[in-house]
């Protein structure tokens, strides 16, 4: 039973590290193959940020999410990965749920324009979330596993 479970277990990580990483890599491609101004309208109309940090985000988040995205899919420093990529979309989800609350009418900026923040949104985001602390629990756990190593035999 325990041979079933860990191919299983291993095969969801598979998959979330491709998926998430693949989501990275897709966000960042859109963000980086358009003017960087672009995205910091969206950035600013969340309304969070002074300009000198939304100028500094719309620069900076899309190279973070190629480099997380390329970790994640080539299974590089995931420890890092996994926590920073939980930690990212967590940050998204909050500012984009907290905009849709307050009633603001704007794109969600995740994948370059035309997305508008809505029920669907929140769902994908949300789901993406899950999936990125799940990832990050696997991880983490499978890290632990791996330091305490194999039970002893007994004869």
């Amino acid at each position: 039973m325990p041979n079933w479970r860990n191919r299983v277990l291993r095969a969801l990580w598979l998959l979330l590290r491709f998926a998430l990483g693949g989501v990275f890599l897709y966000a960042a491609c859109l963000k980086l193959r358009t003017p960087w101004q672009l995205f910091a309208i969206s950035v600013d109309a969340y309304r969070l940020l002074p300009h000198w940090a939304v100028v500094t985000v719309a620069r900076t988040l899309p190279w973070a999410e190629l480099l997380l995205g390329s970790l994640l899919i080539a299974g590089r420093f995931l420890r890092v990965a996994t926590v920073a990529a939980s930690f990212l979309l967590l940050l998204f989800f909050i500012a984009m749920v907290r905009s849709y609350a307050s009633g603001l009418s704007i794109d969600c900026g995740c994948f370059g324009g035309g997305d508008p923040i809505s029920a669907r949104t929140l769902a994908r985001d949300g789901g993406f979330l899950l999936g990125s602390f799940l990832l990050t629990a696997i991880t983490l756990r499978r890290r632990a596993s791996a330091r305490v190593g194999p039970a002893p035999r007994t004869r």
